[in-house]
């Protein structure tokens, strides 16, 4: 039967997290609708878990499938790396481009298209954490409407803060909470505007402050929480889920009374366990292993008990110059760039001839470049590329290695016949990597992604190894029996992604207080097709849960 759905995402909202504040008498729209319709956990994928999650849940399609993998791609017989930004949606068009047989109204959904294909309205990019396109809306004068009408979203694209500054984490909380309470009023305003078959929009918040306030919540095992975190009176993520549930609950009265309502996270979140692993140690333990006996950042003293977490004024007042001042180097240098105003260091580095050649490219002379990517470790060790067995790919979440392998790379150095030979050497060094702190095993597995080095097929991933790191604890100085300490470096984002989502659907179609069967993330594109009365593409992987559900009732 056909009904009107109302999907609304939290994006990166961690379902371990939601269920603990909901049995604690929190979130008291989400805690009724879970009372009164149906729950369960999704799995998702575990590798390239920030990259793609979005591309999953409005194609219906893993990776393998699309070929899409992260927002930025190194370019083919080059040492480039290039922004790409969202998918292209040629192949696999968004799942709401259903023609003229139903009316859609998508409001903010990030990573995704305009489509020609969609009988309603659409705005891209008015608030969206990491839109990854441009704000622009169908019809075309839509979105300056509603941004006349209601508001500009304040965080839209410098959703960030220092997570060392609790007065700027703060002012970003501020900004987010107005975000949410206009975003409410918008919602609404277009749910009154006709009668959608889908309404669909995504609150981006969860996802910016599950990146930037997890240390500033009361039940949070962050590091930082003690030294930063307890400046803070309250419970900062605590207070934005209210503030959205607060704003889930104002839209739901302009709501059809026959609709079924989705609330769904396409992956969570928990202490950062990957940013520095994936942005610093790997790029330097990549630079290491090619040149043996050199050192490029965060030299640390192997077998001494490290000390406190580094939360000093230069920390909190920069984090890129922060972990800059741990550039190795000779003692003298290192002083003065730990010591002078960046601008005065590189005057004496270039007026003594203190640089050498070739050497880390700064983020800051990257910044110079109009280098996008800037703020990525990884891209300071490129002058070295061409010269290493193998370097770190730029990253958001797992770790990636890159083999430098001849007949690919126009510098390539490994042969075909010892890539694997290579991959075993660097995975047996991966193995052996161990938190500082308590001398614990970093790395969970290690996946290959290709069967053989001559694979070519354009759909894989630039990464020939992606490291799933361990995501019990968080860890700011790590230990390689060959290559020595890297650390402690500064803490960055407080939070980073999980492997987990979740679906809560309440209407007509979900008996109260009931649970659905375990789901994937694929799951959610058929499922809300199948609660639309659609029809449910071939080349979506994932199956309805509503279908799921009803199976298992019959078994």
């Amino acid at each position: 039967m056909k009904r009107p759905v109302i999907a609304i995402g939290l994006d990166a909202a961690d379902p371990v997290m939601l269920e603990n504040w909901m049995s604690q008498g929190h979130l008291k729209n989400l805690r009724r609708l879970r009372e009164q319709g149906a729950f369960t956990h999704l799995d998702t994928f575990d590798y390239y878990r920030a990259e793609t999650p979005w591309t999953t849940f409005l194609t219906g399609c893993s990776p393998e499938k699309t070929g899409y993998w992260a927002p930025v791609k190194l370019q083919e017989g080059t040492y480039d790396v290039k922004e790409v930004n969202a998918y292209d949606f040629s192949e696999f068009p968004p799942f709401y481009a259903l023609g003229e047989k139903y009316r859609v109204a998508v409001f903010d959904m990030p990573q995704s298209s305009l489509s020609d294909e969609v009988n309603g309205v659409q705005v891209l990019a008015w608030g969206a954490h990491s839109p990854l396109t441009p704000s622009h809306s169908q019809p075309a004068g839509l979105l300056d409407e509603l941004i006349s009408k209601h508001g500009e979203h304040p965080t839209l694209n410098k959703d960030n803060a220092n997570t060392m500054d609790v007065d700027a984490l703060t002012r970003l909380k501020k900004n987010m909470e107005i975000g949410i309470s206009r975003r409410a009023a918008i919602c609404q305003d277009l749910l009154q505007r006709d009668n959608w078959d889908l309404f669909l929009t995504i609150f981006g918040e969860t996802h910016s402050a599950g990146h930037y306030l997890w240390h500033l919540s009361e039940t949070t095992d962050h590091p930082l929480y003690e030294s930063v975190g307890s400046q803070y009176k309250g419970d900062a993520l605590l207070e934005v889920f209210e503030a959205i549930d607060k704003a889930i609950g104002e839209m739901l009265t302009k709501a059809p009374k026959d609709a079924n309502v989705v609330v769904f996270a396409a992956h969570g979140m928990g202490s950062n366990v990957m940013d520095l692993p994936s942005m610093v140690f790997l790029p330097e333990l990549m630079y290491r292993f090619s040149f043996p006996g050199k050192f490029g950042l965060a030299r640390g003293k192997a077998g001494t008990t490290p000390g406190a977490p580094i939360t000093g004024e230069r920390a909190k007042k920069c984090w890129l110059r922060a972990v800059w001042n741990l550039k190795h180097d000779s003692p003298i240098k290192m002083f003065l760039r730990a010591n002078l105003p960046l601008k005065v260091f590189n005057r004496l580095e270039s007026l003594f001839g203190l640089r050498q050649e070739p050497d880390l490219v700064s983020p800051f002379d990257l910044l110079s470049q109009s280098e996008p990517q800037y703020f990525q470790p990884a891209l300071w060790y490129r002058p070295f590329w061409s010269q290493m067995k193998a370097f770190a790919l730029p990253s958001y979440s797992e770790g990636y290695v890159r083999i430098n392998l001849q007949g690919r790379e126009p510098n390539g150095i490994v042969a075909p016949s010892e890539y694997n030979a290579v991959c075993d050497e660097l995975s047996e060094l991966l193995y052996d990597l161990k938190d500082g702190r308590t001398g614990k095993p970093m790395v969970q597995k290690i996946m290959r992604t290709r069967q053989s080095p001559t694979d070519s097929d354009p759909k894989l991933p630039d990464a020939d190894l992606v490291i799933i790191w361990q995501d019990d604890y968080t860890t700011d100085v790590v230990d390689s029996g060959d290559l020595g300490r890297i650390g402690p470096v500064p803490f960055h984002r407080t939070g980073s992604h999980r492997a987990r989502g979740f679906l809560l659907a309440q209407g007509p179609d979900f008996p109260a207080d009931s649970d659905l069967p375990l789901g994937h993330a694929l799951d959610l594109a058929p499922t809300i097709l199948d609660l639309m009365g659609a029809s449910i593409p071939e080349h979506c992987e994932g199956k309805s849960m509503v279908r799921k559900a009803v199976a298992g009732l019959v078994v």
